[in-house]
Order: C-alpha cells, then sequence, then structure tokens
C-alpha cells in the first residue's frame, strides 16, 4: 500500500511512491490505521530530518510520536515550510541559524516561519508574488507547472526529481517558498539539492 506521506514544493500531501531524499515532520498526523486525515499539521516546529541516523530503522506511522514525510530533497522541504532538524542535523541547522542573519531561538524561527507559510486562520498554506529576477536560486515558483529556480534558469519539478533547464522567466511570479525561507536562501544557506539537478547547475 502506498502511504499518503510525500509532500510537494506547495506543501500538499500526497501518496506518490517514492520516497525522496529526507523526512521530516509536522506532528501526529495519522490515525491507527496508517490514514492521514484532512490536517496539515499539529505542532509548529516543522523539521527536515535525514533518512538515516545511528543505523536506526523505523516502520512509517506507527505509534503516536509522529507521522514520517517525506521530500524529494531538502529545497522541497524549505518550499513546505520545513527548517533543518536541530538534532540529526546539527551542522545544517547550525548554517540555517546563521544564514537567518539573528540568533533565534528554535522555537522563535518556527513561530516566524509559521507566520510567513500559513494562512491565518485556516489550514492552508500561502504563497505571494515577487519579480522572478530577484529570487534567489533554490526558490520554488509555480507558472504554467512548478519550477525550481537557478541562477540563470530554472528546472521543472517531478516527484521523481527534475526535469531539463528552461530558461528563468520574467516578471511577476506565484512563489511557494515562503518570505521568510526565501530570507535565509539569500543569506546563504544552500539546501541540498536531488542528484537529478545537474552539478553544473547547482554545484
Amino acid at each position: 500500500m502506498t502511504l499518503r506521506n510525500r509532500v510537494q514544493p506547495d506543501g500538499a500531501i500526497t501518496d506518490d511512491p517514492m520516497r525522496g531524499t529526507f523526512t521530516g515532520n509536522r506532528g501526529i498526523l495519522h490515525t491507527a490505521d496508517k490514514h492521514m486525515g484532512a490536517a496539515l499539521w499539529r505542532h509548529r516546529a516543522w523539521i527536515c530530518c535525514t533518512l538515516s541516523w545511528q543505523n536506526r530503522r523505523r516502520d512509517v506511522m506507527t505509534g503516536r510520536n509522529w507521522t514520517e514525510l517525506f521530500f524529494l530533497d531538502e529545497a522541497v522541504a524549505m518550499a513546505a515550510g520545513h527548517r533543518p532538524c536541530a538534532y540529526c542535523r546539527r551542522q545544517a541547522y547550525i548554517a540555517f541559524k546563521a544564514a537567518w542573519g539573528t540568533d533565534l531561538k528554535a522555537p522563535q524561527m518556527d513561530a516566524a516561519l509559521h507566520q510567513s507559510r500559513a494562512v491565518h486562520g485556516a489550514r492552508a498554506l500561502r504563497t505571494h508574488e515577487a519579480d522572478a529576477r530577484s529570487l534567489p536560486p533554490a526558490a520554488f515558483i509555480k507558472t504554467d507547472q512548478t519550477y525550481i529556480l537557478t541562477q540563470d534558469g530554472m528546472l521543472p519539478y517531478a516527484a521523481s526529481g527534475y526535469g531539463a533547464p528552461v530558461r528563468r522567466t520574467t516578471g511577476t511570479v506565484n512563489v511557494l517558498t515562503s518570505p521568510a525561507m526565501i530570507n535565509v536562501l539569500r543569506g546563504g544557506y544552500a539546501p541540498e539539492i536531488h542528484t537529478s539537478a545537474q552539478s553544473r547547475v547547482f554545484p
């Protein structure tokens, strides 16, 4: 059975069978039968974790600890609103904090991220508009389809990986990566990108 636990750049949770390269959570979203309800989150500490930690292995959606979610890569996790885990990805978390630009504690960052990503009073995630030329690499936009931006172009996103580079669009675009995460990318944080993005695009 393919579980509904794959997160897309717009934050939607789907049942794609491709697991991805990172996991994470937003609280307990599943029931005892591994069914996912309508809730998109249960708390504000949305984290992005490594798939491999001290050789530990666990079955997903068991018990009542947390619901394992999966992302193609870290850029997708960031677009969906997830920061690096301070426990299993300590160095990435430290780099993320440095790129943020102020010495905030994790709960303070989580509160700011939630305000930036969530529609107030609704169980929905927000998007925003910006000039495509002003956006940093690794941000996600949606035009005719979903793209990750590179320095000079963009790559079409799919659950299995990225397509061939195309010319970066111009003008005002719908941005999936929240303003808070955009600022972290501008601050120099470099998320881990899926291998389908060519090394000449994301070295």
